[in-house]
């Protein structure tokens, strides 16, 4: 597995060799304890709504189609939203988005994943957020990409995966933005390609 910081690249393999075919882009996040007296007894403001979306994106930088809490399935069937998770709650990916790479039109050439609040509470409450992508044939991590630092923000363009050589390449973006869904981002995600 890789850890990646914003801006890094990293071409995703197989662990034992050979083209992937079926991943994972996961999503987790924690609401952020209050500190103080409200921090002791659960304070803290309640749950936090992120949202992940996946958008696909021809080589003319054209939107061709999108998977998110609203549409959890790309109209090919390529790319399947695991639903709305509305808290955060629990342990591992609280969103899931697969994508069947065989499957994917030849003209997609990139997919850029988001995340957002739709409530519009910002990441100053949000702790532990990370995006991985995951062989799901292998079950095995490839790269990870931790969402880190608070801030006024209530979105992030998080990452892309690009067609390169034959395979894929995951660039982590990290770029901040604000927007209840994806397409109040859409200048900061068209910037990205």
């Amino acid at each position: 597995m890789v850890s990646l910081q914003k801006g890094q690249s990293v071409r995703l393999e197989k662990s034992g060799g050979g083209t992937l075919t079926h991943v994972a882009m996961g999503l987790g996040w924690d609401v952020r304890k209050a500190k103080g007296l409200l921090g002791l007894f659960g304070g803290g403001g309640g749950d936090i709504d992120l949202d992940a979306s996946c958008l696909m994106f021809d080589g003319q930088r054209t939107l061709v189609d999108q998977v998110w809490f609203r549409q959890l399935s790309s109209h090919d069937g390529s790319i399947v939203h695991s639903g709305d998770n509305r808290t955060g709650a629990g342990d591992g990916d609280d969103e899931t988005i697969n994508v069947d790479l065989t499957r994917l039109p030849p003209k997609v050439e990139t997919l850029v994943f988001t995340v957002n609040s739709f409530t519009g509470d910002s990441f100053d409450r949000i702790a532990n957020a990370y995006c991985r992508v995951v062989d799901t044939t292998m079950g095995k991590e490839l790269a990870r990409y931790d969402l880190t630092g608070s801030g006024a923000h209530t979105g992030q363009v998080m990452a892309k995966l690009s067609r390169a050589g034959g395979g894929w390449e995951m660039k982590a973006l990290g770029e901040r933005t604000t927007g209840r869904t994806f397409k109040d981002m859409m200048g900061n995600i068209l910037a990205t390609l």
